[in-house]
């Protein structure tokens, strides 16, 4: 999916995935966008260790490389979205000031915090901290949503007739933003009170495009977000007698 607007020209690298495996746990399939625009290449978190060969390839699609991009904006400071910044070490990391404080303050091994990728982020000479209402690039704005984490942030992109909102784990999916439940918030009522004022944003920026963190972009029509494109998803396992014989899973169900 691609969206354009205040000079930027934004596309989805890797759909988010809603979901967990058992007894797994959390998959971590998030979401990671790119920007290009104002002479900036900008990512929007960098996805999970998994996305490490994914990600070079798919700005190499592009003509990109992974040294080509200029700034790197981490919504929050989970392993699924963060971890992967040494990728993108040469560009300016942006992460909020609270959210880096308080995963610097955590015990570790206890959380979904990479606790050393995110010590060696605080000391390194190109990270830039956030506070709410930051203009963080030209047009994007970033705003404080906390309930997922306490520092979580959010994009607000001002576009030509449409707006654009990077939402990532604020409302994860089509689900949360619905129903204003959240899994994984360390608080519900905040998580909620959160959902409430990305609401009152698609009130005041009617049409406006969301982007969550995992799940698809949607728009919101009479009250109802509406997804676009298609999920795509896939498990491949070996259970046969070589390496070339694949079992594949599909994991989106035919009604989504």
């Amino acid at each position: 999916m691609k969206w354009q607007g205040g000079g930027w020209d934004l596309e989805i690298l890797v759909n988010g995935y809603p979901g967990k495996v058992v007894p797994h746990g959390a998959l971590g399939w998030s979401t990671v966008v790119l920007m290009r625009g104002h002479g900036r290449v900008v990512l929007l978190d960098g996805g999970g260790y998994g996305m490490r060969k994914v990600l070079p390839a798919k700005l190499k699609e592009r003509g990109l490389t992974p040294g080509d991009v200029t700034d790197l904006l981490l919504s929050h400071s989970h392993h699924d979205h963060c971890v992967n910044w040494p990728l993108f070490r040469q560009a300016r990391i942006a992460i909020g000031r609270k959210e880096l404080a308080w995963a610097l303050g955590l015990p570790w091994g206890e959380t979904s915090v990479p606790e050393h990728a995110v010590a060696a982020l605080a000391q390194w000479p190109t990270l830039h901290l956030i506070d709410e209402g930051d203009t963080v690039l030209p047009g994007i704005t970033a705003h404080l949503a906390p309930g997922h984490t306490p520092g979580h942030l959010i994009f607000v992109i001002a576009g030509d007739g449409q707006d654009c909102v990077l939402l990532q784990d604020a409302a994860k999916n089509r689900i949360e933003l619905t129903t204003r439940r959240t899994d994984m918030t360390y608080d519900p009522a905040v998580s909620r009170a959160t959902i409430d004022m990305i609401w009152a944003i698609c009130r005041d920026r009617p049409g406006c495009l969301l982007i969550p963190g995992h799940d698809l972009p949607m728009t919101v029509e009479n009250g109802v977000p509406r997804p676009i494109g298609r999920q795509h998803a896939e498990i491949r396992g070996w259970f046969g007698e070589t390496l070339d014989d694949i079992t594949t899973f599909d994991l989106v169900p035919a009604e989504a």
